[in-house]
Protein backbone atom coordinates (compact mmCIF):
# COMPACT_ATOMS: atom_id res chain seq x y z
CA UNK A 1 0.00 0.00 0.00
CA UNK A 2 1.51 3.31 -1.15
CA UNK A 3 1.82 5.83 1.49
CA UNK A 4 0.19 9.35 1.30
CA UNK A 5 2.31 12.29 0.99
CA UNK A 6 1.54 13.64 4.50
CA UNK A 7 1.97 9.91 5.84
CA UNK A 8 5.09 9.88 4.38
CA UNK A 9 6.64 13.18 5.20
CA UNK A 10 5.51 11.76 8.99
CA UNK A 11 7.49 8.68 8.72
CA UNK A 12 10.91 10.29 7.11
CA UNK A 13 10.89 13.20 9.37
CA UNK A 14 10.82 10.97 12.47
CA UNK A 15 13.65 8.91 10.78
CA UNK A 16 14.89 11.92 10.66
CA UNK A 17 14.62 13.57 13.82
CA UNK A 18 17.99 11.67 15.82
CA UNK A 19 19.95 13.46 13.00
CA UNK A 20 18.46 16.73 11.85
CA UNK A 21 20.07 18.80 13.98
CA UNK A 22 23.64 17.97 12.53
CA UNK A 23 22.03 18.78 8.99
CA UNK A 24 20.28 21.97 9.35
CA UNK A 25 21.56 23.72 12.63
CA UNK A 26 24.98 25.07 11.19
CA UNK A 27 23.83 24.71 7.99
CA UNK A 28 20.64 27.52 8.28
CA UNK A 29 22.11 29.06 11.43
CA UNK A 30 22.47 32.47 9.92
CA UNK A 31 19.75 32.24 7.76
CA UNK A 32 16.78 31.52 10.52
CA UNK A 33 18.54 34.25 12.75
CA UNK A 34 18.48 37.03 10.13
CA UNK A 35 14.60 36.02 9.21
CA UNK A 36 13.59 36.49 12.86
CA UNK A 37 15.41 39.73 13.38
CA UNK A 38 12.83 40.88 10.91
CA UNK A 39 9.96 40.72 13.60
CA UNK A 40 8.84 43.75 15.88
CA UNK A 41 9.00 41.77 18.89
CA UNK A 42 7.16 42.68 21.95
CA UNK A 43 6.48 41.04 25.67
CA UNK A 44 3.79 38.66 25.43
CA UNK A 45 2.69 37.85 22.22
CA UNK A 46 1.16 34.89 21.31
CA UNK A 47 3.81 32.75 19.11
CA UNK A 48 3.47 29.87 16.70
CA UNK A 49 5.71 28.10 14.92
CA UNK A 50 4.47 25.88 12.19
CA UNK A 51 6.90 22.58 11.18
CA UNK A 52 8.51 23.49 14.46
CA UNK A 53 10.84 20.40 13.96
CA UNK A 54 13.70 20.19 17.10
CA UNK A 55 13.41 23.95 17.76
CA UNK A 56 16.37 25.16 15.75
CA UNK A 57 14.40 28.58 15.75
CA UNK A 58 14.28 28.47 19.63
CA UNK A 59 17.83 30.41 19.98
CA UNK A 60 16.67 33.27 18.12
CA UNK A 61 13.07 34.40 19.71
CA UNK A 62 12.99 36.51 22.93
CA UNK A 63 11.76 34.59 25.94
CA UNK A 64 9.47 36.96 27.15
CA UNK A 65 6.47 35.42 24.49
CA UNK A 66 3.35 32.87 24.52
CA UNK A 67 5.22 30.26 22.54
CA UNK A 68 3.45 27.52 20.64
CA UNK A 69 4.66 24.71 18.38
CA UNK A 70 3.72 22.19 16.27
CA UNK A 71 4.99 19.59 13.92
CA UNK A 72 3.58 16.74 11.69
CA UNK A 73 6.21 14.22 13.53
CA UNK A 74 6.24 13.20 16.91
CA UNK A 75 9.96 12.69 17.43
CA UNK A 76 10.35 15.90 16.38
CA UNK A 77 7.94 17.38 18.66
CA UNK A 78 9.75 15.36 21.22
CA UNK A 79 12.73 17.05 20.94
CA UNK A 80 11.37 20.26 20.34
CA UNK A 81 10.30 20.34 24.10
CA UNK A 82 13.39 19.39 25.46
CA UNK A 83 14.52 22.22 23.86
CA UNK A 84 11.91 24.68 24.76
CA UNK A 85 11.95 23.46 28.26
CA UNK A 86 15.91 24.09 28.42
CA UNK A 87 15.82 27.40 27.24
CA UNK A 88 13.33 28.80 29.56
CA UNK A 89 9.82 29.37 27.07
CA UNK A 90 6.25 29.69 28.75
CA UNK A 91 5.43 26.96 26.02
CA UNK A 92 2.91 24.30 24.97
CA UNK A 93 3.82 22.05 21.79
CA UNK A 94 1.59 19.47 20.04
CA UNK A 95 1.71 17.22 16.88
CA UNK A 96 -0.62 18.68 14.16
CA UNK A 97 -0.99 18.89 10.94
CA UNK A 98 -0.09 22.21 9.61
CA UNK A 99 -2.76 22.35 6.91
CA UNK A 100 -4.91 21.48 9.87
CA UNK A 101 -4.44 23.54 12.79
CA UNK A 102 -6.67 22.77 16.10
CA UNK A 103 -6.57 27.24 16.84
CA UNK A 104 -9.20 29.82 16.60
CA UNK A 105 -9.06 32.63 14.08
CA UNK A 106 -7.16 35.28 14.92
CA UNK A 107 -5.38 33.63 17.85
CA UNK A 108 -1.86 34.08 16.97
CA UNK A 109 0.42 37.45 16.98
CA UNK A 110 3.36 35.90 15.12
CA UNK A 111 3.36 32.87 12.69
CA UNK A 112 6.02 31.40 11.73
CA UNK A 113 6.98 28.81 8.90
CA UNK A 114 10.61 28.35 8.43
CA UNK A 115 11.79 25.10 5.72
CA UNK A 116 8.07 24.07 5.48
CA UNK A 117 6.50 25.51 2.71
CA UNK A 118 8.84 23.65 0.42
CA UNK A 119 7.72 19.88 1.81
CA UNK A 120 4.28 20.37 2.56
CA UNK A 121 2.23 18.28 0.12
CA UNK A 122 -0.37 21.71 -0.21
CA UNK A 123 1.08 24.79 0.55
CA UNK A 124 -1.18 26.86 -0.24
CA UNK A 125 -3.67 25.58 2.27
CA UNK A 126 -0.90 25.65 4.77
CA UNK A 127 -0.85 29.24 4.25
CA UNK A 128 -4.70 29.84 3.98
CA UNK A 129 -4.64 27.91 7.74
CA UNK A 130 -1.80 30.27 8.77
CA UNK A 131 -3.73 33.22 7.45
CA UNK A 132 -6.83 32.01 9.56
CA UNK A 133 -5.26 31.83 13.23
CA UNK A 134 -2.96 35.11 12.81
CA UNK A 135 -4.72 37.65 14.02
CA UNK A 136 -5.19 40.84 11.53
CA UNK A 137 -2.22 43.38 12.96
CA UNK A 138 0.10 40.18 13.41
CA UNK A 139 2.79 38.91 10.91
CA UNK A 140 3.72 36.15 8.90
CA UNK A 141 7.56 35.11 9.06
CA UNK A 142 9.12 32.99 6.16
CA UNK A 143 12.26 30.68 5.53
CA UNK A 144 12.33 28.37 2.91
CA UNK A 145 13.81 27.54 -0.45
CA UNK A 146 11.94 29.45 -3.97
CA UNK A 147 11.98 29.26 -7.27
CA UNK A 148 12.02 33.01 -8.47
CA UNK A 149 9.00 35.05 -9.14
CA UNK A 150 9.69 36.47 -12.60
CA UNK A 151 9.57 32.44 -14.09
CA UNK A 152 8.34 29.10 -13.46
CA UNK A 153 10.62 26.16 -13.17
CA UNK A 154 12.36 25.15 -16.23
CA UNK A 155 12.28 21.35 -17.30
CA UNK A 156 15.83 20.52 -15.96
CA UNK A 157 14.92 21.78 -12.15
CA UNK A 158 11.56 20.25 -12.84
CA UNK A 159 13.35 16.64 -13.39
CA UNK A 160 15.29 17.01 -10.68
CA UNK A 161 12.70 18.04 -8.21
CA UNK A 162 10.87 14.39 -8.71
CA UNK A 163 14.19 13.21 -6.63
CA UNK A 164 14.52 16.18 -4.01
CA UNK A 165 10.36 15.80 -3.11
CA UNK A 166 10.96 12.42 -2.65
CA UNK A 167 13.72 12.53 -0.05
CA UNK A 168 13.76 16.15 1.01
CA UNK A 169 11.92 19.41 -0.45
CA UNK A 170 10.68 20.65 -3.63
CA UNK A 171 12.65 23.19 -4.88
CA UNK A 172 9.92 24.34 -7.34
CA UNK A 173 7.87 26.73 -5.36
CA UNK A 174 7.08 30.40 -6.14
CA UNK A 175 6.73 32.57 -3.00
CA UNK A 176 4.82 35.49 -3.69
CA UNK A 177 1.92 33.87 -5.83
CA UNK A 178 1.50 31.50 -2.86
CA UNK A 179 1.87 34.33 -0.31
CA UNK A 180 -0.68 36.90 -2.19
CA UNK A 181 -2.83 34.35 -3.13
CA UNK A 182 -3.59 33.19 0.51
CA UNK A 183 -4.14 36.85 1.45
CA UNK A 184 -0.77 37.92 2.35
CA UNK A 185 0.91 40.92 2.01
CA UNK A 186 4.77 40.92 1.77
CA UNK A 187 6.30 43.55 3.31
CA UNK A 188 10.31 42.35 3.35
CA UNK A 189 11.63 39.74 0.50
CA UNK A 190 15.48 39.05 0.80
CA UNK A 191 17.62 36.65 -0.19
CA UNK A 192 19.70 35.03 2.87
CA UNK A 193 21.44 31.65 1.26
CA UNK A 194 23.20 30.40 -1.27
CA UNK A 195 22.23 33.07 -3.43
CA UNK A 196 18.40 33.93 -4.19
CA UNK A 197 17.93 30.27 -3.70
CA UNK A 198 16.43 30.61 -0.18
CA UNK A 199 14.80 33.63 1.24
CA UNK A 200 13.18 35.21 3.98
CA UNK A 201 9.85 37.00 4.01
CA UNK A 202 7.87 38.85 6.24
CA UNK A 203 3.93 39.92 5.45
CA UNK A 204 1.19 40.72 7.09
CA UNK A 205 -2.69 40.26 6.29
CA UNK A 206 -3.52 42.44 3.20
CA UNK A 207 -6.44 45.15 3.50
CA UNK A 208 -8.36 43.25 0.93
CA UNK A 209 -8.22 39.95 3.10
CA UNK A 210 -9.13 41.97 6.18
CA UNK A 211 -12.16 43.45 4.89
CA UNK A 212 -13.64 39.80 3.78
CA UNK A 213 -12.75 38.54 6.82
CA UNK A 214 -14.86 41.75 8.63
CA UNK A 215 -17.96 40.81 5.83
CA UNK A 216 -18.19 37.00 6.67
CA UNK A 217 -18.00 37.85 10.28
Amino acid sequence: MMLNTTAWNRLRYNLYAPVYDLVADRAFRRARRKALEAVDWTAGQRVLILGAGTGLDLPYLPRDIELHGTDLSPAMVARFRTRADELGFDFSTEVMDAERLDYPDNYFDVVIMHLILAVMPDPARGLAEAHRVLSDDGLLCVFDKFQPDSHPAGWVRRTLNIVTSAIATDITRQARPLLEGAGFNILRNEPVMMGSLFRALLADKSPRSRRNASAIA
